[in-house]
């Protein structure tokens, strides 16, 4: 929600007239497609009952968005659900932008989905701004769309280096960009929090892990080692915090980060906020395997070394960010990122 917000917002403040495309396919709606194996009907309704916890996490979760989502988001008159809706019916615009996130990470359906590659309508100019793959290589069976689909585009940018690699393979070019969040300053950001906000001493994790999470044990030795709380934003009430934000709103997610000690987390952009705002911040491997994301964000700032695992030591845990060295390459990156941007917009007149 925050880099859908973000990318606009930066694009609105050049003047521009920015919409956001209100498509939402079924795979992204439907909380759950009963397998056909569970096709009997008793079986069906104890499949659907096994789900309900989730089901009504995912609502409650939802509805924490949806003030956000309403206040901020330009989005489209039309609403779309498929890809023959798009074509039949395209928004019209100058400029068409595949914008940001994991919208080519081929393990999931939104990966070989032609509407992310922008194979609709008929602007002056398509273009990606920070898009990921997530991963190093694409889903077998997936490499011969993904390599035709990119020729929709009349340029490409990517939010990993790791991705250049990937596009080559592909017989494709692209720039590295930052993602979008990071076109706005902290400022900016703090245009959308509550002024009143108070300051605790708290540690905040932003944990995906569904159990056993190393981030629990970490983050407990060092708010001893402090003497503080801990407070965490997840999808799951964790036991190791002192209180868990579960169904957290947009903007009370990036005031928990401003006023945090320090973050640690497995998110990219728990990390790129804790970057934003300047907090110490410390990041944890998924054992999903989508790290790499991370992993090319933390090595091209010099904060490799932030990196950790769970037995990391006392004192390197205690250890401070240096930021106006990882700042001043940072704004360097944004600046070109800008610059992409308006380029393209330029030719797109």
């Amino acid at each position: 929600m925050l880099q859908a917000y973000a990318l606009p917002c930066y694009l609105k403040t050049l003047g521009h007239d920015v919409q956001v495309i209100d498509y939402r396919p079924g795979y992204m709606t439907e909380r759950h497609r009963v397998p056909s194996r569970y096709n009997h009907f008793g079986i069906r309704q104890l499949y659907l009952l096994a789900k309900l916890p989730e089901d009504y996490g995912g609502w409650k979760r939802q509805q924490a968005m949806m003030p956000f989502f309403k206040r901020h988001m330009p989005i489209t008159s039309d609403k779309y659900i498929t890809i023959d809706e798009l074509k039949n019916n395209p928004p019209q615009a100058d400029l068409f932008i595949a914008g940001s996130d994991q919208i080519w990470n081929t393990s999931f359906k939104n990966g070989t989905d032609p509407a992310f590659y922008l194979d609709f309508g008929s602007p002056k100019r398509r273009i990606s701004y920070a898009a990921s793959f997530a991963t190093t290589e694409l889903k077998v069976g997936t490499v011969g769309f993904v390599k035709q689909k990119l020729n929709n585009f009349d340029a490409i940018s990517v939010r990993e280096r790791s991705a250049l690699t990937l596009l080559r393979s592909l017989g494709h070019d692209g720039v590295v960009v930052v993602d979008p969040v990071f076109l706005l300053s902290a400022q900016q950001w703090d245009r959308l929090l509550d002024e009143n906000e108070p300051t605790r001493d708290y540690i905040l994790t932003y944990d995906f892990e569904k159990k056993n999470s190393p981030i629990g044990n970490i983050s407990q030795r060092l708010a001893k080692l402090w003497n503080c709380s801990i407070y965490s934003v997840s999808p799951f009430k964790r036991d190791y915090a002192d209180k868990s934000f579960v169904c957290c709103a947009p903007d009370k997610f990036v005031s928990l980060i401003k006023n945090a000690r320090c973050v640690i987390s497995n998110s990219f952009h728990g990390t790129a906020f804790a970057m934003i705002y300047g907090r110490d911040l410390f990041v944890v491997k998924r054992k999903d395997g989508l790290n790499v994301r991370m992993l090319d964000l933390l090595s091209r700032y010099g904060l490799d070394h932030r990196l950790i695992p769970e037995d990391v030591s006392d004192d390197r845990l205690q250890e401070s960010i240096s930021y106006q060295p990882v700042h001043q390459l940072l704004n360097d990156d944004i600046e070109f990122s800008k610059a992409y941007l308006q380029r393209q917009i330029d030719l797109a007149k």
